[in-house]
């Protein structure tokens, strides 16, 4: 195998890749890349037992062929590889790289002992990827951390119709996002809820921002995706999350208005005195709003103009840090409170015709 590529597009190609290598690995191999020449091109792939990852870009190949190398060796390599054209070449048990008098070598993996990538599930259609990547980062703060309940670790993705439906919880709130995407013609016209490991989908996400359209493909196992010479795949988790449908039907409510830029930094700066997760008190008037935070001689407050419908006053307490992952997953100008009362759920949306909704439990208030 040999080759010549731009040492950028060859870093990019090495990062994309790399992303799914396991951090550590009974199997040698599995934290390998294989980078595959022909016909004018160069292909990378890597995977585990969860994910796989590929993809193709241009280069100029001499001689086809394929190798396997330590991938984040290779990545590590890549990245101080002076700018301009890098030659790639398999010599004897070694992979040599190349680029403005800098030269490395790498030991080869056995080909041999590597596992074949999965195939791609079938494609359901088309989503938009910038949207794709933007609705996931507003719903995967919600999502668990605690591993010993896999499933609260996941995201959610529903298919019905033209609407897609991803949502999160950790059990102490509860964040939905719809979006449109295009079903295609011949796919399965039967819907879909599954779901998705949540540090998987983020970064699968990520990477299809800017590239347009990405076909996404669905199976009972497995979730995929394609755009823009790009292929990834990951396993599901098991089981469901719990439905949202009646958390999210508050009934009658109050429903409390204000910015969101000023609340947001108004919510960090009075925290600096709330000590742990000690809560951040939102005191609503007809007129403004008062933030508190603190106990004793050690408080912070500020007021911010804001609106109360529903209710002549209401306060409510909110951990700090899930106030600002909630706000900070909103993408409008105001924020739209719809309260129950102190320690009742709370919802938060970007207005009343949302296609975002991040629902808190709200906690005892200061005294």
């Amino acid at each position: 195998m040999e080759f010549r590529i731009d040492s950028a597009v060859l870093t990019d190609a090495v990062a994309w890749a790399a992303r799914v290598l396991p951090a550590r690995s009974p199997l040698p191999v599995l934290g390998g890349l294989l980078l595959e020449a022909a016909d004018g091109g160069l292909r990378v792939s890597g995977l585990d037992h969860e994910a796989s990852a590929r993809v193709e870009v241009e280069a100029d190949t001499a001689v086809d062929g394929r190798a396997l190398v330590l991938g984040r060796r290779l990545l590590d390599i890549c990245k101080v590889l002076p700018r301009g054209v890098t030659e790639v070449a398999v010599e004897g048990a070694r992979l040599s790289v190349t680029s403005g008098g800098a030269r490395f070598g790498l030991s080869l993996l056995p080909l041999d002992d590597y596992p074949a990538a999965p195939a791609l599930p079938e494609v359901r259609g088309l989503v938009d990827g910038d949207a794709f990547a933007a609705a996931v980062g507003q719903v995967a703060v919600a999502a668990g951390r605690d591993d010993s309940l896999p499933v609260l670790t996941g995201i959610r993705l529903a298919l019905d119709g033209g609407t897609m439906t991803l949502a999160a919880t950790d059990r102490y709130r509860y964040a939905v996002r719809t979006l449109e995407w295009k079903p295609e013609a011949g796919a399965p016209a039967e819907g879909a809820d599954v779901v998705v490991p949540a540090r998987r989908l983020t970064e699968i996400a990520r990477s299809l921002a800017g590239t347009g359209p990405a076909r996404l493909a669905l199976d009972s196992g497995s979730l995929g995706f394609e755009s823009a010479g790009t292929r990834t795949t990951t396993r599901l988790l098991d089981g469901r999350l719990p439905r949202h449908d009646k958390l999210f039907a508050l009934g009658e409510h109050a429903l409390a208005v204000t910015e969101l830029a000023p609340l947001t930094e108004a919510v960090k700066r009075v925290a600096v005195v709330a000590e742990g997760d000690s809560p951040v008190q939102l005191a609503f008037s007809p007129t403004d709003l008062h933030l508190q935070a603190g106990y004793e001689d050690d408080v912070a407050s500020q007021r911010l103009p804001a609106t109360l419908t529903g209710s002549e006053s209401l306060t409510v307490a909110f951990n700090p840090g899930y106030l600002l992952d909630a706000l900070g997953s909103l993408d409008a100008p105001e924020v739209h409170f719809h309260l129950l009362g102190p320690g009742q759920r709370a919802l938060l949306t970007d207005g009343p015709d949302a296609t975002h909704r991040h629902l808190l439990m709200s906690v005892k208030p200061l005294v």
